[in-house]
């Protein structure tokens, strides 16, 4: 039976899977599992230090978090769990309140664990998964980037074997670091560099080594050999208890108001981890991946996992890879992993006591360098002005002020960045090119085109809302200065996906104005929501449906004959077809005649046609083929009459 698109199916997504396992794809995903049962064991003791928890709370969430995530969720790879950034924001969300480490800091992490989940739960059942996308690629690669450095600044101490006041911003710690380099001991840097040192070279042999965990092993091994221990060197510790049990923290609304702010903050950034990285394992393997429910199946894990003694997790893309290169086909392999990491506690718990923390601290300094992307970075600093404002404001704001504010300061620099594009939509003058066949309407700087002197024709290509108002009108009182003569205005809505009131009286006030010098407003529209949303808003009602058109070579047969004669008696621009009937229009013989109004027949024609079909309606680049008759050719100059813009760059119409 398959529950796929069912009620049920759709409220444990992982009755769609697991009809599809069998003896192929369970040996697949049993390797996988145990690879990664090898890799997380270090990265948890290593993640649980950096959030200032102790070991066991970094397994625990090792444990829970890919189990409910893989029952709850939708990718097929992706393994959750620990990571570095949430696990930075969660210890700078907590030291200034509780020291690190004590009941009070573990029972506030428990907390936050609860509300990360109660948050992402209620962004994924009220099908607000989309709020994520606000937060641009962008503020992600500036956050972890500062949680990188933050990171490797935090574990000075380890590899130099000093006590440092722990917490603060990037530079407080850096400070104290300084005043704490008095007396060092060479045993720690020894150990941290020659655990450093081990990474590189297995990730270097094969990304399929368990490098931490032998790195971790060479560290202690080195660290014996040393007697690091009688001589200053600290170590993790007993673990107080290897497996989670279930325990409610004690939440009151004191304490949920105090860590609401970080606990959102944190949800967010979580999220947008686990969606990035469900859909780009989703593209690899050719599975679908459904954001919206993965959302609830982060909330789930976390709101599960803070009952069972996890500190807040996301989507690992250290693990997610593994898993995927290991093979995995589908999320029991995260199951998997789980049962086999508990299995193999059991066996060298006692080992992990004995791991000195300046090896700890080598690991994590290495997986702080490859968080930061250091490529992507100088792509957006060499591509995009906008982007690199948001990357080094995030930075710098995770820097010098708190973490999980930077996430703040970048979706809001990236929405007034949206916004500030969204207010200058671009009014693109356009005029039929005599080089087409089909009367192409093209852009008249770009082509150096000529223009009617009377007529208009202006497209609006971006949004037109109470935002881009005082833009458009600014564009608008320009026509009016530079082309006096112009009086009427043919406003293409074409490239305008929505309108709204203030848009709207916009329109209706520059048909009032220009019909109080003689001219009118007319609009190109015929998207059926847009002509519905124009009747609505009383735009048609006010301009009169007379005016409104459904291309632009209607707009033409109707509007020539409203000119002024005197005007196109001395015009000898003749844009359009129709010109041939206006006073001032060279007399053609009776044939010529008629063969001008068959050209100009076919030419509607086409023009309908071309309507019709979207495929065949750009012909040079973004130049629209709206249907609009052939011009027939004419003075390069515009000749008299004729209305000619400098020249700019600009793209087609």
């Amino acid at each position: 039976m398959s529950f796929s698109g069912t009620f049920l199916g759709k409220l444990l997504p992982c009755l769609t899977w697991l009809p599809t396992v069998d003896r192929t794809t369970l040996r697949a995903d049993l390797f996988a599992g145990f690879t990664n049962a090898t890799i997380v064991l270090p990265q948890a003791i290593a993640f649980a230090t950096i959030a200032g928890l102790p070991p066991e709370f970094g397994i625990y969430t090792a444990m829970i978090t890919p189990i409910v995530a893989a029952i709850f969720g939708s990718s097929m790879v992706m393994i959750s769990g620990p990571t570095t950034a949430i696990s930075a924001v969660v210890f700078n969300a907590l030291y200034l309140k509780h020291d690190p480490g004590s009941p009070e800091f573990i029972e506030s992490a428990l907390i936050l664990t609860l509300l990360v989940g109660a948050f992402q739960l209620a962004l994924g059942l009220a099908k607000l998964g989309r709020l994520v996308t606000f937060v641009s690629h962008s503020v992600l690669v500036g956050f972890t980037a500062a949680a990188a450095i933050l990171i490797g600044i935090s574990q000075m101490g380890d590899v130099l074997g000093v006590v440092v006041t722990r917490g603060g911003t990037v530079v407080e710690r850096a400070y104290n670091l300084f005043l704490s380099v008095d007396v060092v001991n060479w045993r720690s840097i020894v150990i941290a560099g020659f655990t450093l040192a081990l990474v590189v070279v297995f990730r270097h042999i094969s990304k399929r080594l368990p490098s931490f965990m032998l790195a971790m092993v060479g560290g202690g091994l080195l660290a014996w050999l040393l007697d690091a221990r009688d001589h200053g060197v600290a170590m993790v510790g007993e673990l107080p208890s290897i497996t989670p049990s279930f325990y409610m923290p004690d939440i009151t609304l004191e304490s949920a108001g105090a860590l609401s702010e970080s606990a959102f903050a944190i949800a967010l950034i979580a999220l947008l981890e686990a969606v990035s990285i469900g859909r780009a394992f989703a593209t690899r393997t050719h599975t679908r991946f459904d954001a919206n429910q993965e959302i609830i199946g982060q909330g789930m894990s976390n709101f599960v996992g803070g009952m069972f003694q996890a500190y807040p997790g996301s989507g690992s893309f250290t693990r997610s890879g593994v898993n995927y290169e290991a093979g995995a086909k589908t999320p029991l392999s995260a199951i998997i992993s789980s049962i086999l990491l508990g299995g193999m506690l059991f066996f060298i718990a006692p080992l992990i006591s004995l791991t000195p923390l300046p090896a700890m601290a080598g690991i994590i300094l290495y997986v702080a360098w490859k968080l930061i992307d250091r490529k992507e970075i100088r792509h957006i600093l060499r591509s995009s002005r906008s982007d690199s404002a948001v990357v080094i404001a995030t930075l710098l704001a995770g820097l010098f002020v708190r973490l999980e504010f930077a996430i703040y300061v970048g979706v809001i620099l990236s929405l007034l960045i949206f916004l500030s594009k969204s207010a200058r939509p671009k009014l693109a003058i356009s005029s039929p090119d005599p080089s087409s066949t089909r009367r192409s309407f093209r852009n008249v700087i770009a082509h150096s085109l000529v223009e009617c002197p009377e007529i208009v024709f202006a497209r609006i290509d971006g949004a037109v809302y109470f935002g881009s108002v005082e833009t458009i009108e600014a564009e608008f009182r320009k026509l009016e200065r530079d082309h006096p003569g112009q009086q009427h205005l043919v406003l293409v809505l074409k490239g305008v996906g929505e309108i709204d009131l203030a848009a709207a009286d916009m329109i209706v006030e520059e048909h009032l104005r220009r019909r109080a010098r003689g001219g009118a407003l007319y609009i190109v529209a015929r998207y059926p929501p847009m002509l519905k949303r124009l009747r609505k808003l009383r735009v048609i009602e006010t301009i009169g449906a007379e005016n409104v058109f459904e291309s632009k070579g209607t707009a033409i047969e109707q509007l020539v004959s409203r000119l002024d004669d005197d005007t196109c008696r001395n015009c000898s621009a003749r844009v359009f077809l129709e010109c041939a009937g206006r006073p001032g229009a060279p007399e053609l013989e009776p044939s010529v005649a008629q063969e001008a109004e068959a050209k100009v027949m076919e030419a509607l024609a086409a023009a309908r046609e071309t309507e019709s079909d979207p495929a065949a309606a750009s012909e040079e680049g973004t130049a629209q083929v709206d249907g609009d008759a052939a011009t027939p050719a004419r003075s390069e100059s515009g000749g008299a009459g004729g209305a000619k813009r400098p020249s700019a760059a600009a793209g087609d119409v």
